[in-house]
């Protein structure tokens, strides 16, 4: 939930966290009480929340809408796709340790 800045007349500027669906309302000030309009003295940020979560977060927030079903993944990636069809690429080696290699493309990525 982002935070937003408030400016009280009496007592300074406050922050507050809100829901985005309430960031243009007028925020409540803790010390007097009194209504507050928004004031932006800074960027609204995440607070206090791990980048795992974060990130857990923005994953979701992709996929909620239309999460692709497994026939839809696989119609997405055709057949030959290295990644998911089990038949590995003709640019793949594999060392004796089970290691891929890349020789002739982009030696210095590293595989997934």
């Amino acid at each position: 939930m982002p935070v937003y800045d408030y400016l009280c007349r009496d007592c300074g500027p406050f922050s507050d966290m809100r829901p985005m669906s309430e960031c243009d309302e007028e925020g409540d000030c803790p010390k007097c009480a009194t209504s507050s309009p928004r004031a932006i003295l800074r960027a609204p940020n995440f607070f206090c929340m791990p980048a795992e979560k974060r990130k857990a977060h923005a994953t979701n927030e992709r996929s909620s809408n239309a999460p692709k079903t497994l026939d839809q993944y696989k119609a997405s990636h055709g057949p030959g796709c290295g990644c998911c069809s089990g038949k590995p690429s003709r640019l793949v080696k594999k060392t004796k340790s089970g290691a891929k290699s890349f020789p002739t493309a982009r030696p210095w990525m590293i595989s997934h």
